[in-house]
């Protein structure tokens, strides 16, 4: 987070991360720098694409003290790459949902639930009309914005690219368009190398594998993700590093990522006159209401009690006071109701049930021969769905009270959502289809997550609007009918790479 960029590096051990060739976005999220920008291009000269590429300024993920005024971080489509004149074979290396795009054929749209309101048909950008080649995402201080733009944007980059959009950020100061507390939960990584993984972990844990966000290092399998891996003829002049895993190999994917983009629109007003309505038939307040479908208080704080054992990954401080829970306490939900949103995003699960704690119990639930609970097999283990966030709101905040209050022709506020992941089939889209869009998730039926689902009906399941809480005295209750509140505005799939593998890029090896 902003903090960490002003600490000093740890002493570098045996395959230690090389920080200079990691974009900084991957370690520190440039949150010290609250005005943002995220440019969409398309390549318009080869020649002068490759040159400003070539001598664009990226940041890397060096510890510097003080912390830079400002930052560049570059991303890639697949159709980027081609564009670039990235040989096929290269190409082929890269994961087939980034060669195919978030929005490349019907079935992976189902799957996100990219469906009626959020198709790709309906987007600014990202669907088969406005795919962009290039993601620059411009970060600095308030006052050092307009001139760093400036100075990247001059005659050669006027030549190079066409701009598509210029989605532009707003800082509402960590809390998100609905008035949440944003960004409290995420996965510490493993910079230091030091994680011993286990077969079956009986227990939660917060710090994660750093495979899991960069390629070229071991997953939480103990596995490297497949990535582009060449011959060295293929770098005649040995810009990439070699690959840990076979050494033989130049590795193109190394200290690299890929980012899944969803721009998301809020209806902040729909959302507290919806729960307006609802609390005065529910003997609830609106806040009560949007705390449990959110599953924390408006300040970040869970519904659920704090672990009393401390949790690997989760630091002291306030945001241990926040970070440092799971459900196990609460496996029927009656604080934190099963489909609220943060159970969805992260329910904090481990390989097996909690209780699950000799080896002779861990094998049978292993192998299927006993369920604690129906619940106990249907939401996967956490650790291998991780994701690192880095979005950013934008347009202005509008208050619950002010939201309950008749008006129409709002401006648009929401959130560009970013999120870095070294596998995008087993992270974001695991995380997108599973957990968020998914009607049975926890064991539940017709609904899907209260903030993001789109309400669409499914094959096998008519009604997806509903929610259901508990109340004081453990008894049930579900709200129907709950509207989306928001919507897809556009989405992509990007390659974030080295800076050793974006001068390769550049050089359209």
């Amino acid at each position: 987070m902003a903090q960490s960029a002003v600490n000093g590096d740890a002493a570098p051990g045996p395959g230690a991360p090389e920080f200079d060739d990691i974009q900084g976005i991957a370690r520190f999220g440039q949150g010290h720098l609250t005005a943002a920008c995220f440019y969409l291009l398309r390549i318009a000269d080869l020649a002068a694409a490759r040159e400003w590429l070539g001598k664009a300024p990226v940041t890397n993920a060096v510890v510097r003290d003080p912390p830079p005024d400002k930052a560049l971080q570059l991303a890639f489509t697949a159709d980027g790459l081609r564009a670039l004149g990235t040989s096929p074979a290269v190409l082929g290396g890269f994961s087939p949902e980034f060669f195919s795009g978030m929005a490349g054929d019907e079935a992976r749209s189902r799957r996100l639930g990219d469906v009626g309101a959020n198709s790709p048909g309906s987007w600014r950008w990202g669907g088969a009309r406005h795919v962009p080649h290039i993601l620059g995402m411009v970060y600095a201080t308030p006052a050092r914005l307009e001139e760093w733009k400036r100075e990247l944007t001059g005659p050669l980059w006027e030549r190079a690219f066409s701009v598509l959009e210029c989605l532009d950020t707003s800082d509402m100061d960590g809390i998100e368009p609905f008035g949440f507390v944003d960004g409290i939960s995420q996965p510490v990584f493993d910079w230091e190398r030091r994680l011993d993984l286990q077969d079956v972990e009986a227990e939660y844990r917060n710090l994660t594998a750093l495979g899991e966000l960069l390629l070229g290092y071991p997953n939480e399998y103990g596995k490297y993700t497949d990535r582009p891996l060449l011959d060295p003829s293929a770098d005649p002049d040995a810009l990439l590093p070699f690959a840990e895993d076979l050494p033989e190999k130049r590795d193109l994917g190394r200290n690299g990522t890929y980012i899944a983009f969803r721009d998301l629109r809020q209806d902040v007003r729909g959302f507290w006159q919806f729960l307006a309505a609802e609390a005065a038939a529910t003997g609830n307040t609106r806040q009560e209401l949007a705390e449990v479908m959110v599953g924390r208080t408006m300040a970040g704080e869970p519904l659920v009690s704090p672990s009393e054992e401390p949790i690997i990954g989760v630091e002291p401080g306030e945001e241990s006071r926040r970070n440092r829970f799971t459900f196990d306490g609460d496996r029927d939900g009656a604080h934190c109701p099963l489909g609220a949103h943060i159970r969805r995003a992260n329910p904090r699960t481990a390989d097996v049930p909690p209780g699950t704690d000799t080896a002779l119990a861990r094998l049978v639930q292993t192998l299927g021969l006993k369920h604690r609970a129906p619940r106990d097999d249907v939401i996967a283990s956490a650790r291998f769905h991780r994701l690192l966030r880095r979005g950013r709101e934008y347009g202005s905040p509008l208050s619950p009270e002010d939201a309950v209050q008749p008006g129409s022709g709002d401006e648009d506020r929401g959130l560009r959502f970013l999120c870095l992941n070294a596998n995008v089939a087993r992270q974001f889209e695991f995380v997108q289809n599973a957990w968020i869009v998914s009607t049975k998730f926890g064991g539940l039926t017709e609904e899907s997550d209260p903030l993001l689902g789109n309400r669409q009906a499914i094959a096998g399941c008519q009604v997806t609007d509903a929610f259901s809480y508990s109340r004081e005295g453990g008894v049930r209750h579900r709200l129907r009918e709950v509207p989306q509140f928001v919507t897809v505005r556009g989405g992509g799939y990007f390659f974030l790479p080295g800076l050793r593998a974006l001068n390769y890029l550049a050089r359209g090896r």
